[in-house]
C-alpha cells in the first residue's frame, strides 16, 4: 500500500459543525493536509475538487462495492447519482458554511456525514481536514464499516494527497 507521508490522521476538529455529533458516532476519523500556498480556501470548491474527480481505481472500488451491496438492498453509486438534488459527486450536501461543507447520506444500514473543513495551520498555510462520522442503523452497518474501513482510509488519504499535489487555484 502506498504511504502518503504528508497526510496526517488528526483529532476530530473542535471547530467543525459536526462536533456536536462526535460522541454519538459509532465510527469517526479525521485526516488532514496542508494545502499549497496558492490553494483556494473555499470548502465547497475544495470538496468538489477532491470528490468529483476521483482516480479510476477509486471508481473501480465503487463498482466492486456496488456489486457486493446490491443483494443487501443498499444504495449503489448509480442510485445516489440518480437521486439528483444538491450533491457533490455521490454525496448529498447537508450544510454549507464559509470554511466547511457537510456532506453525507442516510441509508438503511447506516448514516454518515463527511465534513470538508478549511482552517489556518500553524505553518501559515491552509489546512484541509476531512472528517467522517458514521452512525449504525442496524448490525449490517457495523459489518459494512468493518469491511470497508481500510479502503475508506486509503481513499481519503489519496483524495487529500491529490488535493495537496494538484492544489486548487484561488477562486
Amino acid at each position: 500500500m502506498y504511504c502518503y507521508p504528508k497526510i496526517e490522521q488528526s483529532d476530530l476538529p473542535p471547530t467543525s459543525q459536526l462536533r456536536r455529533s462526535y460522541g454519538l458516532a459509532d465510527f469517526a476519523d479525521a485526516f488532514s493536509v496542508d494545502l499549497p500556498e496558492r490553494a483556494c480556501h473555499d470548502a465547497e470548491a475544495l470538496a468538489r475538487h477532491v470528490f468529483a474527480r476521483q482516480p479510476a481505481w477509486i471508481g473501480m472500488l465503487l463498482r466492486f462495492r456496488d456489486i457486493l451491496v446490491r443483494p443487501f438492498g443498499l444504495k449503489t453509486a448509480v442510485d445516489l447519482k440518480e437521486k439528483g438534488g444538491d450533491r457533490i459527486s455521490l454525496f448529498h450536501v447537508f450544510e454549507r458554511y464559509d470554511d466547511e461543507i457537510v456532506l453525507g447520506e442516510d441509508d438503511t444500514h447506516l448514516d454518515f456525514r463527511v465534513s470538508v473543513l478549511v482552517q489556518p495551520s500553524s505553518h501559515g498555510r491552509s489546512r484541509l481536514i476531512v472528517t467522517t462520522l458514521v452512525f449504525y442503523n442496524r448490525p449490517l452497518g457495523r459489518a459494512y464499516i468493518t469491511l470497508i474501513a481500510p479502503f475508506h482510509r486509503v481513499v481519503v488519504r489519496a483524495s487529500l494527497h491529490r488535493a495537496q499535489r494538484l492544489g486548487w487555484p484561488n477562486a
